[in-house]
């Protein structure tokens, strides 16, 4: 998925997973993905998916501070 945020692009094809947190299984119309991405120029943003009763019902892209993507994965 790519979004542009800010001007920003962000591609989860072109960045690096950091780290990734699911819940429920593939099909599950409650689970969901979480996952934290950095691009090369070290900006860190956080994809979301999931089913269609999921909190993540539709693709997404939130850009996220290294501060904030830090405390993400210190809490996940």
């Amino acid at each position: 998925m790519q979004k542009t945020i800010c001007g920003k692009l962000y591609d989860t094809e072109a960045s690096t997973v950091v780290k990734k947190v699911t819940s429920g299984c593939f099909g599950d119309p409650c689970g969901y993905e979480e996952t934290v991405y950095v691009t090369e120029g070290g900006n860190y943003f956080l994809y979301t998916n999931g089913g269609e009763e999921s909190i993540y019902p539709e693709e997404n892209i939130k850009r996220m501070s290294k501060k904030a993507a830090d405390e993400w994965i210190a809490n996940h």
